[in-house]
């Protein structure tokens, strides 16, 4: 296939990608508090009015607004608290004592807080109290519908589910909600140099850091790994894994082999048990990048440097499992930040680096380079907030050069 020379930008590749893509079928039913995280394949509407009636938003006295003119002596008649509401009609010039939160009694159109009354002796549970300020109509009173109105559409089709999304939705009543499927993830990683933690180490070989690094990423994005496999660099035991792990996935991930060496076999075998969608990315860290179809499964081929890796999944294939998990991707935010430091680099290729987020003494966010950007270097990782983004040109920015980054920070709420 026709490649962009120097490899396809960014936003070339995500465009490519995505436009390619379309979310996987099926839908679960799942309690709302397992859904958190989760896209919506139903909107989820309010089954009635909540709270469903005209609350109190201070604790004072219940009362008409037409009843309260300043200094004029009212009885109490009665209590409403959260809970536990003043059962009866109020009757013209009588007020109900009220707690925030409280049912309004009918025939009460106004709250008056409990600091603007005065109360004989001081004891607010008086039987009979002073008003000190003039009334309005509706003053400190809740809407019936004030959170949500009967209907009210609480969640829209593929809309990915928060914290306070779930929340909300279960104290209007909802219990269930049904949301995409998610998709199957595997982990292939190749290396014949890989040995697990805790292996005893031959020359030239080191421990694996890219299955940790990926699981754990894919699960702090609520994603599972059905599976995934540790391959040296033999192409028969490749072509093995490749489709054993295509055949139990909807998307296949691995690492290593996509280059152009004499031991790099994932991209050859991809072209021939596959289809390859393109290769090569004008980008660093990540140039060996590749992607396409496997035996029903998407694939794609993250270079072999810990670093590479995590940067081309960020960039790229979150925002692919975004699309088949039916949602909208989201890209990471971004943001305008001034360098603390200096940053020198080789021009070549735009460079998305990894820097520290950090503020000056007005608040202004303020960025530093993450030390050696190497993309071997794991620990370049450690601690970045941000990927600045560099052109390719650049050769020297001077502290204080303001630059756009990706905040990488995932939200709470």
């Amino acid at each position: 296939m026709q490649e962009v020379k120097q490899g396809h930008t960014l936003d070339q590749a995500r465009t490519r990608l995505l436009s390619a893509l379309s979310p996987l079928p099926g839908h679960d039913v799942c309690p709302l508090q397992q859904a958190r995280g989760r896209v919506l394949a139903a909107p989820l509407a309010a089954p009635r009015a909540v709270p469903g009636f005209r609350a109190s938003s201070m604790d004072g006295y219940a009362l008409r607004a037409a009843d309260g003119r300043p200094g004029r002596s009212l009885p109490v008649v009665g209590c409403s608290a959260a809970g536990a509401p003043y059962g009866r009609p109020l009757q013209p010039g009588q007020v109900v004592r009220i707690f925030t939160g409280a049912m309004v009694p009918d025939g009460a159109d106004a709250v008056a807080p409990q600091e603007d009354v005065h109360a004989p002796l001081g004891e607010l549970s008086s039987s009979t109290v002073t008003l000190e300020r003039s009334i309005r109509p509706g003053q400190w009173i809740r809407s019936p519908h004030e959170e949500a109105a009967a209907g009210e559409q609480l969640g829209s089709v593929g809309q990915r589910l928060s914290t306070v999304d779930v929340a909300r939705a279960m104290g209007c009543g909802l219990r269930m909600a049904r949301v995409h499927v998610r998709p199957r993830v595997t982990l292939l990683i190749t290396g014949s140099e890989l040995r697990p933690t805790g292996d005893t180490l031959a020359p030239g070989a080191i421990i694996d850091s890219n299955g940790p690094l990926l699981l754990l990423l894919l699960e702090q994005l609520g994603l599972t790994v059905v599976d995934r496999q540790w391959v040296d660099d033999d192409p028969q035991r490749l072509e093995t894994a490749l489709l054993t792990l295509a055949g139990r996935s909807d998307v296949l991930i691995s690492t290593g082999g996509v280059s152009v060496g004499d031991g790099d076999h994932v991209r050859p075998l991809l072209e021939r048990l596959g289809a390859l969608q393109f290769w090569r990315l004008f980008l660093k860290p990540g140039r060996p990048f590749a992607t396409g179809t496997m035996a029903g499964a998407r694939f794609f081929g993250l270079p072999g440097n810990p670093v590479s890796a995590v940067v081309t999944f960020l960039q790229l294939v979150w925002p692919a499992l975004q699309v088949l998990e039916g949602a909208a991707p989201e890209l990471w935010p971004r943001l305008r930040v001034r360098l603390a430091t200096p940053l020198r680099r080789r021009p070549g290729r735009p460079e998305l680096v990894r820097a520290h987020l950090a503020t000056d003494h007005h608040g202004n966010p303020l960025a530093t380079p993450c030390g050696d950007q190497s993309s071997a270097r794991l620990a370049s990782l450690q601690g970045a907030d941000l990927l600045l983004e560099i052109d390719a040109s650049t050769t020297e920015l001077p502290a204080g050069t303001a630059v756009m980054a990706q905040l990488l920070r995932l939200p709470v709420l």
